[in-house]
């Protein structure tokens, strides 16, 4: 057994090495760029949406109160005629992508040392590289991965994207598992 105050430093570098891999992936490999398309009209969809002063937070279009509500005739028939959609607001305003970057970067840290306590857990000090990299990086896909496709299942996401970030999942969890098979203390 390995404590995870010994694995601080694979832990950071992984979250280092995912965080500047995913910076790549997104600004220079370009395939997430069409994840998103944008609304036919979509200045005069915003401009009516404008005037609701929607709250940023998640909302889904029809919504029923209950179960009973959900086999209404009434809410059938709205759920016939759309659009039907799960939609996020977002606050307002410029973009700044320094918090969601740090927050980025402290999900990295925490799925890093998630794979740190598993595999210190489970290997002793000097364990073979392969065995390290194997109980890291799957740890770390579990992390990065196997929850998004509960966004497709349930919510309709398009799979395609789901499955291009699953595979950026993969990409991260490789890279974590390599860097604690590297750093592995003996």
């Amino acid at each position: 057994m390995v404590p995870l105050t010994s694995l601080w430093l694979p832990i950071v570098l992984s979250a280092v090495v995912v965080f500047a891999v995913s910076s790549l992936i997104h600004m220079v490999l370009g395939y997430h760029k069409n994840d998103y398309r944008a609304l036919p009209a979509q200045d005069e969809v915003q401009d009516t949406l404008r005037k609701f002063n929607l709250p940023p937070g998640d909302y889904m279009l029809p919504r029923a109160g209950d179960m009973k509500e959900m086999s209404s005739p009434a809410f059938i028939e709205k759920m016939k005629k759309g659009p039907v959609m799960v939609m996020t607001v977002m606050p307002s305003g410029s973009w700044a992508m320094g918090p969601q970057l740090g927050q980025w970067f402290l999900y990295a840290v925490i799925i890093s040392a998630f794979a740190a306590y598993v595999t210190g857990r489970t290997l002793g000090h000097g364990a073979e590289y392969l065995s390290v990299f194997r109980f890291a990086g799957a740890t770390a896909f579990a992390g990065y991965a196997l929850a998004l496709p509960q966004l497709s299942i349930w919510y309709k996401r398009s799979w395609n994207t789901t499955i291009k970030t699953m595979f950026d999942g993969l990409v991260y969890s490789l890279l974590t598992g390599g860097v604690f098979g590297w750093l592995w203390p003996n």
